[in-house]
């Protein structure tokens, strides 16, 4: 499949189940590979600090639901601000919160194709940064993962016993 077959429509409050539902398939997926220590082993929806956090975000951002044949495949939040354990820019950004892959379309490009949208809508938007932070361990999978779309690393930072990365994109 290629990206053609993905399509990215402007979410809401309303696709918060469809966003959690995504979320918590993507804790299996990275169960399933032995990667616990990104979000943990419980599914996000079992976690009520967490759903909470997660519906603030949806709310206050710009959620976009990444859709395979019309079935929400994965997400992710535009938001003006990181979360509270990264330091704002000392100019205007946009913030990728919550991006996510269900289980069942993984390998698809899915995530790239949200990557890709959410640089051109920072840049529709009249913005030319875009930042995104992640789990740094596991190898640095997911670091590499976003440096291969493009993003350059700046800070690594650290909450609790979690090692997270921060980059960047000039868009």
């Amino acid at each position: 499949m290629n990206s053609e077959a993905i399509t990215i429509r402007r979410g809401g409050p309303a696709d918060l189940p469809a966003v959690l539902a995504i979320l918590d398939s993507a804790v299996v997926w990275l169960n399933g590979r032995g990667i616990t220590a990104q979000w943990g082993t419980d599914p996000f929806t079992t976690r009520p600090a967490t759903v909470e956090l997660v519906e603030r975000v949806v709310t206050e951002g710009s959620p976009w639901i990444a859709e395979v044949d019309g079935v929400p495949a994965g997400t992710l939040t535009l938001t003006p601000h990181p979360g509270t354990h990264v330091p704002p820019a000392a100019e205007p950004e946009r913030y990728v919160r919550f991006l996510a892959t269900d289980g069942r379309f993984h390998g698809l490009g899915v995530g790239a194709a949200l990557l890709a949208h959410a640089a051109e809508e920072t840049r529709r938007e009249g913005v030319s940064l875009l930042r995104v932070d992640c789990f740094a361990g596991s190898e640095g999978r997911l670091v590499a993962y976003y440096e291969r779309q493009g993003f350059t690393r700046t800070d690594p930072f650290t909450v609790g016993e979690w090692p997270g990365q921060v980059l960047e994109m000039r868009v």
